[in-house]
């Protein structure tokens, strides 16, 4: 049913891949001057599988083209292997020793979540601060290569329709490849642009790119207990701007080195996600300059900055919110349902489906006022087909029954209820603090074990957008 040397072939790389990224982190070891051993154990125990499986699937044919339930078994293990040889070095380090806590962390870096079980980040060796925040970084590669070209190459989760424009997608599948390459080449340049800036605000060189990998990969790691708090204006100014560059589909980044100005102009999800952020950055200015005694320029700022970070789901925090006016922090978890776009490296609902469903529940109503009309759902001026408009709509009822069902596990773990949702909230949109006892003020070191788990499992649901991980549980998907 499924090529079983060609899944081995793709879980070789993964393995590569990170076995890699930890001899990059022995790099940072050797310049400040620590132990590289621990990255050498894990090195070797991350590529010796690695060559192995290189070896076994050596004659594997190369113009096999996978069928879905291939690409959903592929895609999970993936993610699997990926976050449980990250978690070699907390355990190697003496960073994290305990394995439910590593793994946790190490699923939150690569998810580009941002939660954390750390009390205190800055007692961490250098290497092990790099290699936290560089989770984040090839997280958030895997994600937008995911979810731009392989999900829509294979109409996984009706991404076939809006990640890129069918004409667009039409001219990529024959240039996988060289697409992949631009698109790496802009989260690269947004990346080094980042580092640039922050470097101007006299940020060192080591946090300005650990705080760069967790921006453009809208994770949220910081090398810091404060986050950002302790940051000048200019530095927080810089993060938002990159963030919101992070949550716009990288598809738009594309067209703009293309310069057709044109389609970015006309996209609907832009829109309307710029037009949230700036609604929703307003609405808690307003709520923060009447209701407390800070100036305008700090209630902006913390505004913008805190508004940003949750609807792109980066995760970062200036303050803690959870001090705000009451109404002003509830919006805020309702924000955190809201996503980036469709394309990028933020997780959520997503805009673009957001916008569905609001010109769904528009033409409901006015079916109803004019009974006789005919009309059809239209995203960027291409009709949307009633199988891929069901489909949307059905992962939105979905993801608010797994929200639920992981809101209701919780509580049954003694846990109190805000505490529950909010937890569940932000770590299937990827987002990090919550509210309740998981506020940007504190973390989820105090969770029971069984909660950790749980929360991990939905951090990594959440990000490769439910269906595929659902899908291998029902007995269906094992039928020839």
């Amino acid at each position: 049913m499924i090529r079983l040397k060609f899944i081995l072939r793709v879980l070789s790389r993964i393995l590569y891949i990170n076995a890699f990224a930890f001899i990059v982190c022995a790099c940072v070891a050797i310049i400040y001057k620590e132990s590289t051993l621990p990255y050498i154990y894990a090195t070797t125990i991350t590529l010796l599988p690695a060559i192995f499986l290189h070896l076994v699937t050596l004659k594997t044919d190369n113009e096999y083209v996978m069928r879905r339930q291939g690409a959903y078994l592929t895609v999970t293990l993936s993610w699997l292997i990926l976050c449980l040889t990250g978690t070699l070095p907390y355990i190697f380090t003496g960073g994290i020793t305990y394995f439910p806590d590593a793994f946790f962390e190490t699923v939150s870096g690569f998810t580009t979540t941002g939660a954390s079980i750390l009390r205190d980040i800055e007692v961490l060796p250098y290497s092990l601060l790099f290699w936290r925040s560089l989770t984040h970084w090839i997280g958030g590669i895997g994600i937008m290569v995911l979810v731009i070209i392989i999900m829509p190459s294979i109409q996984m989760g009706g991404y076939q329709l809006f990640s890129m424009e069918s004409s667009v997608q039409t001219k990529i599948k024959p240039r996988i490849k060289s697409v992949g390459i631009r698109l790496l080449l802009i989260y690269v340049s947004l990346t080094v642009a980042e580092i640039i800036l922050l470097m101007l605000g006299n940020m060192n060189l080591f946090e300005s790119i650990c705080h760069a990998f967790g921006t453009i990969a809208t994770g949220g790691f910081s090398p810091k207990n404060t986050s950002i708090a302790g940051y000048s204006p200019y530095i927080q100014y810089v993060i938002t701007a990159f963030m919101i560059l992070a949550g716009t589909n990288f598809v738009m980044h594309y067209y703009l080195l293309k310069r057709e100005f044109q389609k970015v102009k006309q996209n609907e999800e832009l829109r309307f996600y710029l037009f949230i952020l700036i609604a929703s950055a307003i609405f808690l200015t307003g709520a923060l300059y009447f209701n407390t005694d800070k100036p305008l320029e700090l209630s902006f700022r913390e505004s913008f900055f805190q508004i940003s970070s949750i609807i792109t789901c980066t995760g970062f925090a200036t303050t803690d919110y959870l001090e705000w006016p009451i109404y002003a922090w509830h919006f805020i978890f309702i924000a955190m349902f809201f996503g980036g776009c469709t394309g990028s490296t933020a997780g959520g609902i997503k805009m673009a489906r957001h916008v569905v469903l609001f010109k769904n529940i528009k033409r409901v109503i006015r079916k109803i006022i004019y009974p006789n009309e005919m009309s059809c759902i239209k995203l960027n001026n291409t009709k949307i087909s009633s199988e891929t408009n069901n489909s949307i709509l059905t992962f939105i009822f979905v993801y608010f029954i797994v929200f639920i069902v992981g809101t209701v596990s919780l509580v049954l773990l003694n846990i109190d209820g805000k505490t529950s949702a909010s937890a569940v909230a932000t770590c299937m949109a990827g987002i990090g603090p919550g509210i309740g006892t998981v506020g940007p003020a504190n973390n989820f070191y105090h969770l029971p074990d069984m909660a950790k788990i749980i929360l991990s499992f939905l951090m990594i649901i959440g990000r490769l957008e439910i269906y595929t991980v659902i899908l291998l549980f029902t007995r269906s998907f094992w039928r020839k």
